[in-house]
């Protein structure tokens, strides 16, 4: 069951029950927060969350358990008319709720600048807006900036990456950061059989590091091990297909992504498109690439790195992750991947 708190009466719908009323229903609406409990980083952290929100009138907060409860929770989170939208989950909840922002239409042609907290296990997302450390002083600071009434120094268009599968062209996924190939293989692997372990997300990420090194460089195969990358085609506007096992294989928008500031690739496109074949030498060369700087303007053997308007992804049952949610693209089915308009932001670090 989705949780609000707390609630003006500005925005209280005509025959619905809310669980949390706010006794100063008059003040504006600073923040509207959609929180997803279940996010893991959200276990330790949401009760102070919710503290938070409940000593602050111009927080609504809303809590949802499932994805499927995003489309009723923009819906009515519209109707508070919140200077910012904030979201407190990992990458997966901010798919979802660009999803749903992107799809649903609940804002007209005008939707809030989104924020981001730094929860969850990923924070690909947050980190690239400068959200880090502590959520609530995020909040904090969110508050802050949106009661000055002057968001334009604080906000960035991004541009976001839609997905179109066969069957559902209409209503596309949108996200940030595509992973796939060897990369979408690793992070199943943390996924499922590192997280469960309860460790550390640093420790969890070093282990997952050295199965993959384990299998990339000492060619191991068990099932401890994260799975081999199957094989994978791209296929480029106005450019040669590449086909290949890839070790990584990544499409983003972001900022700030391994060798964007060190690489010149092909097109000026706003999807940037990395892939680095199965190779040792091919992922060290990428790795000193992206430490040194040495290789901008260069071709690198084993290396592809284009920036382009759009590409299809197909292959032998390669696995695809859309900032958290899985997909798999193969011959007959291939993934579509486009630019979306682009949405403000808030960055709150240079």
């Amino acid at each position: 069951m989705s949780k609000v708190t707390p609630v003006t009466e500005a925005a209280q719908p005509q025959g619905e029950l809310w669980p949390h009323a706010c006794a100063n229903w008059h003040k504006r609406t600073r923040i509207a927060l959609l929180s997803n409990p279940k996010s893991t980083g959200n276990i330790a952290q949401l009760p102070r969350i919710r503290e938070y929100c409940d000593s602050h009138p111009d927080v609504f907060h809303y809590e949802v358990e499932e994805a499927s409860q995003i489309g009723e929770a923009m819906r009515i989170i519209a109707r508070v008319k919140p200077s910012v939208l904030a979201v407190n989950g990992g990458d997966g909840t901010v798919q979802a709720a660009l999803t749903e922002l992107y799809n649903g239409g609940h804002f007209g042609e005008n939707p809030p600048p989104v924020a981001v907290l730094p929860s969850g296990k990923t924070n690909l997302i947050a980190l690239d807006l400068g959200a880090k450390g502590d959520p609530v002083e995020t909040l904090e600071r969110l508050i802050a900036l949106a009661r000055t009434d002057d968001l334009a120094p604080y906000t960035v268009a991004r541009e976001l990456i839609a997905l179109r599968r066969r069957g559902a062209e209409d209503r596309p996924v949108i996200g940030m950061f595509l992973g796939g190939a060897g990369l979408a293989e690793t992070m199943l692997y943390c996924r499922h059989k590192i997280y469960p372990l309860g460790l550390p997300n640093s420790v969890s990420h070093g282990l997952t590091f050295i199965a993959y090194f384990a299998q990339l460089v000492l060619k191991l195969k068990a099932s401890f091990l994260p799975s081999p990358a199957s094989e994978t085609e791209l296929v480029l506007p106005k450019r040669d297909r590449i086909c290949g096992k890839f070790a990584f294989l990544a499409v983003t928008t972001l900022d700030k992504m391994l060798l964007s500031n060190t690489m010149g690739g092909q097109g000026n496109g706003p999807l940037k498109v990395l892939a680095i074949e199965e190779r040792a030498t091919s992922v060290f060369r990428a790795l000193l690439a992206g430490l040194t700087g040495g290789y901008k303007g260069k071709k690198m053997r084993g290396i592809h790195f284009e920036e382009v308007d759009e590409v299809t992804i197909g292959g032998e049952a390669s696995h695809l992750i859309l900032d958290g949610e899985t997909f798999c693209a193969d011959a007959g089915n291939p993934i579509h991947l486009r630019p979306a308009p682009p949405l403000s932001f808030v960055k709150l670090a240079a």
